[in-house]
């Protein structure tokens, strides 16, 4: 083969492959794309947990696009505790009343101590007005040691330098002789008895009594008799009335025929106040408004115990004039009216000291009694009745969003969580970021998109 003709085969193959090279460059084939590059070297990638993000969720709610890219969803996106709760359905539950969960939170295990008790929570809730002042929760966090029952022990936790004021005024006199200087540097450090009842006491002259008010031990005894207190339950001054008395009213019991008679015609009874020797013997004789019930009335005039609880406390003549018509409306309640012949319920009124307080606010009492079995199994839940004893604010929260609680009781999911995440909800009480994202109008609705669920549980 010459030359020219080694040319010209030369020259028809430098044409082919230019045309091969230009199809294959232009066809996409050559070169290779990032994912054919077999060999291409790249950096190492790091393993990075799922992350949510706003491309995650699909939702047409602008409002929750824009909740996504705050600093705050940025952060709980994180949080371990909060994508915990964000995974059970109950949490959404509790979002939907954004105030009452974040008091919630902020008052944990008294919340989980109710959640088991979910009776106990409806019957507060339903009345929470009357067992915030019932327990007094203002003045509880202001000092009042609420494990400590013994008034006198409180009384000197409460007085670090001393409860005689007398003592007191000796020691400080020991280092000060003029008296208007003893009272200016003594009253910088609380030492002005009125000003400093006026505190410990918030919203009660009895600091004793709000302690005592909700005595397990009475509770516990409206547990034993439990139909009784809840047919009286339907009559809040009248119980109220019994409670405050209760001792005089025992004695009543126990003569339950004059009692029914003397609680269907109340107001004729309170002339004997003031006069219980004329009461004596207008019993023995059957007078009066005793005349239907003579032999009844003489009776409980020749029992000399109940004779001497009377005269102990007269006043309890003017309790039963005084709500003259809530004793009218128990007479014509067949189910109370028989209670009153249940001297066990008189019985524990009158030897649970806790009554007394109990006694001081009608509609709580009347609350207890009426779901007397519910807060008998909280009382006898010590590790729940320690919890929500100690924790005054709990009912204050209570107070203050009665609707939302009275709905979390009402379901189950909402309890469940409540019990389940109480050390979820105390890790994230304090964060700003928690109580910015559960108080944002969005933050409910993307609770219930599915979508929303499914980033949080990569």
């Amino acid at each position: 083969m010459n030359i020219l003709e080694n040319k010209k085969f030369l020259a028809a193959g430098a044409a082919v492959v230019a045309l091969t090279a230009g199809v294959l460059y232009f066809g996409g084939i050559y070169p290779p794309s990032g994912d054919q590059a077999a060999g291409t070297i790249v950096p190492a990638e790091r393993y990075q947990a799922p992350q949510v993000d706003s491309a995650d969720v699909q939702l047409g709610d602008q409002g929750v696009a824009q909740l996504m890219q705050t600093d705050a969803f940025e952060l709980m996106a994180k949080d371990a505790s909060f994508r915990a709760l964000v995974s059970d359905p109950g949490f959404a539950v509790l979002a939907a009343h954004p105030k009452a969960l974040e008091a919630m939170a902020q008052n944990a295990s008294a919340f989980e101590a109710l959640a088991r008790h979910p009776g106990a929570l409806k019957a507060i809730s339903a009345n929470a007005d009357a067992f915030a002042q019932l327990f007094d929760a203002n003045a509880r966090v202001k000092g009042i040691d609420a494990a400590a029952s013994d008034a006198n022990a409180r009384q000197k936790a409460f007085d670090a330098n001393g409860a005689d004021a007398a003592a007191r005024q000796k020691a400080f006199d020991a280092n000060s002789a003029d008296a208007n200087a003893r009272v200016k540097a003594f009253d910088a450090n609380g030492a002005d008895a009125a000003a400093r009842q006026r505190a410990f006491d918030a919203n009660s002259a009895d600091a004793n009594a709000r302690i005592k008010a909700f005595d397990a031990s009475a509770v516990a005894a409206m547990g034993r008799n439990a139909s009784a207190f809840e047919a009286l339950g339907r009559h809040p001054a009248a119980l109220a009335a019994f409670a405050s008395h209760a001792q005089a009213f025992e004695a009543l019991s126990r003569n339950h025929k004059a009692f029914e008679a003397m609680a269907a015609n109340a107001s004729a009874f309170a002339v004997y106040a003031k006069n219980l020797n004329a009461f004596e013997a207008a019993a023995k004789k059957g007078v009066d408004a005793m005349a239907a019930d003579a032999a009844a009335f003489k009776k409980l005039a020749e029992d000399a115990n109940a004779m001497a609880a009377l005269r102990a406390d007269a006043q309890a003549f003017d309790a039963l004039a005084s709500n003259a018509e809530a004793f009218k409306r128990l007479a014509a309640d067949a189910n109370a009216f028989a209670a009153l012949s249940n001297v066990q319920a008189f019985e524990a009124m009158a030897k649970h000291k806790g009554f007394e307080a109990l006694g001081r606010n009608a509609n709580a009492l009347a609350a207890m009694a009426s779901n007397a079995q519910a807060f008998d199994a909280l009382a006898a839940d010590a590790n729940a009745m320690a919890a929500f004893a100690a924790n005054g604010r709990a009912l204050n929260a209570i107070a203050s969003n009665a609707d939302a609680f009275a709905n979390f009781a009402a379901n189950q999911s909402a309890l469940d969580a409540m019990a389940k995440h109480s050390a979820n909800f105390q890790a994230l009480s304090n964060q700003a970021a928690f109580s910015a994202l559960v108080s944002d109008a969005s933050f409910a609705a993307a609770l219930r998109d599915q979508s929303f669920q499914k980033a949080f549980a990569q």
